[in-house]
């Protein structure tokens, strides 16, 4: 391979026209000679530039609406020829080729057609085929050519031109084709990904995901772990479409947590008031609803005040100086609402390091999507959580049944356990979580650290009793014997919600009974591994 490369000529297809101009400008200033095709030529003639039509160089007009332009061998002979091949030079000579050293081409707007809901014949015609054939073509020869793929490296390519006279340099070109791989390899997973979901497949035979950089991270979760950030364009309120008003970047464990914590606070619709979630490790330490969102944080606050410090907080509705005020009153990692007062975030500003994130809304909890976790040689893909428990779904089991109170305290436990790390328990008082079990190996377990957790801070915030005491308790799956939900009841739960569908759900409504307990059934499992 050489390793500097004059540039003298350059192939300009762009659909997205933004610095298409400068462009072009800054390149005819150095003498570079420009090609181009349909609206990007008539854009460089209109800025007074000189360029030759593809159309001239292949003696074939762009035909069946522009589908058909620059398929052509004396295009493609152009980008893939090796300049230091003989037989190479003999061919191009033999046929008229000659040699295309830069490509710039940006691809039909196909993620962005699908994402305004455009109808299947409207996204086929998005789907670019000359554009990737192009790209794929000079990536491969970077021994000599350039390929840019996006408008942000317009200005890197003119500084590396300055920089080498006119040439660019082997690791310069290795870095563009780098992209430009990336970008077909994108572009053919959206397509392929709208056509699973156009097609309504369920396993197709071969799936791709793809993402763009946000930033790269210091480490992963632990310090020897390399780690990055990508977005995947879907625009899903949450940390991927957050901006940051301060403090020092997102680590990847923020990223987790505070992601696990917006998707848990937007379960609750911020028309029926005031909400927050306190996460540490992807799990809730602490939910709760309110008049005010000061309640609502100083409720969740109080479940389990050891875990939340250092800890995650989400918000429903725009952060007041109020509650930001209380949040400075201990260390917390990352602050997540959908908007913020020019008075909180003038608060929050004496903590340097407390981030503060904002969204403009809330992610809606029932849109649909995908989840996928690597496994060893593959990886597992299934749709995101969005099932949904309300008044209608609840099935009444035991003799005594629930009080309307109750049911709303058990919605919500519903809601939260939803998010907790399987095996869950949650307690829930009042519209708070009052006691918090979560990731163990036995449902049991669960119900005893949630309850311990909760006997500690009774003891802490100076109450005569824990709060589990006349609680409402979820489970996020059936109990597979009576000896988790009596555990609950020990600790003083009055009613109880669970999926059911236990070969022993007699024994345990029976027990429930015996216990005095209210219960009911959803029919619908939350695990969250």
């Amino acid at each position: 391979m050489t390793d500097l490369a004059p540039l003298k000529r350059a192939l300009l297809s762009v659909s997205d026209k933004t610095g298409l101009v400068d462009l072009a400008r800054a390149l005819a200033g150095r003498g570079v000679e420009l090609r181009s095709t349909g609206g990007s030529a008539k854009a460089m003639r209109e800025a007074g530039l000189t360029v030759t039509d593809v159309a001239e160089v292949t003696g074939f007009p762009e035909m069946m609406g522009g589908r058909v332009k620059t398929l052509h061998p004396k295009v493609h002979g152009g980008l893939l020829a090796l300049r230091d091949d003989p037989a190479h030079v003999a061919a191009m000579d033999a046929h008229g080729i000659v040699g295309i050293d830069l490509l710039v081409v940006n691809l039909y707007p196909f993620e962005d057609t699908v994402a305004k809901g455009a109808d299947y014949a409207t996204c086929i015609e998005n789907i670019d085929i000359g554009g990737p054939a192009m790209i794929r073509a000079a990536a491969k020869n970077h021994a000599f050519v350039n390929v840019v793929t996006d408008p942000e490296d317009y200005a890197a390519l003119l500084a590396e031109l300055d920089e080498n006279d006119g040439a660019t340099s082997l690791g310069f070109r290795q870095q563009l084709a780098l992209t430009a791989y990336s970008r077909t390899a994108a572009y053919d997973a959206a397509v392929s990904g709208w056509m699973v979901h156009a097609l309504d497949t369920d396993t197709p035979r071969r799936r791709a995901f793809a993402g763009t950089l946000a930033q790269g991270l210091r480490y992963g979760e632990n310090p020897h772990q390399k780690a990055a950030f990508y977005v995947d364009g879907s625009g899903r309120e949450g940390v991927a479409t957050a901006r940051q008003h301060q403090g020092k970047a997102l680590s990847y464990n923020n990223i987790n947590d505070t992601d696990a914590a917006f998707e848990l606070v937007a379960e609750f619709d911020p028309a029926d008031g005031p909400a927050c979630a306190i996460i540490k490790h992807a799990n809730p330490c602490g939910v709760a609803r309110g008049e005010t969102l000061l309640g609502a944080y100083k409720a969740a606050f109080d479940c389990d005040r050891t875990s939340a410090f250092g800890g995650i907080v989400a918000l429903n509705q725009p952060l007041d100086a109020e509650t930001a005020r209380e949040i400075t009153g201990i260390f917390t990692e990352v602050v997540i609402a959908p908007g913020a007062s020019d008075d909180a975030r003038e608060i929050f500003a004496a903590k340097k390091n407390l981030r503060l994130l904002t969204t403009g809304g809330l992610p809606d909890p029932r849109a649909g999507g995908l989840t996928f976790r690597q496994v060893a040689g593959g990886f597992l893909v299934q749709d995101k959580d969005t099932g949904h428990v309300g008044m209608d779904d609840l099935k009444v089991v035991t003799k005594k049944a629930p009080t309307e109170a109750q049911l709303r305290d058990l919605l919500f436990a519903s809601k939260v356990a939803k998010h907790v790390k399987s095996n869950a328990i949650v307690y829930v008082k009042d519209g708070a979580t009052v006691g918090v079990g979560a990731g163990q190996m036995s449902r049991v377990d669960s119900a005893l650290i949630a309850a311990k957790k909760a006997d500690r801070m009774a003891e802490a915030l100076g109450l005569p009793q824990p709060l589990t005491i006349g609680s409402a308790v979820a489970s996020d799956a059936f109990f597979p014997f009576p000896d988790g939900l009596l555990e609950a009841a020990a600790a003083g739960a009055t009613c109880v919600i669970q999926p059911g569908g236990s070969m022993r759900d007699d024994a345990v409504i029976a027990a429930a009974d015996e216990a005095g307990l209210a219960m009911v059934f959803t029919g619908m499992r939350h695990f969250r591994h």
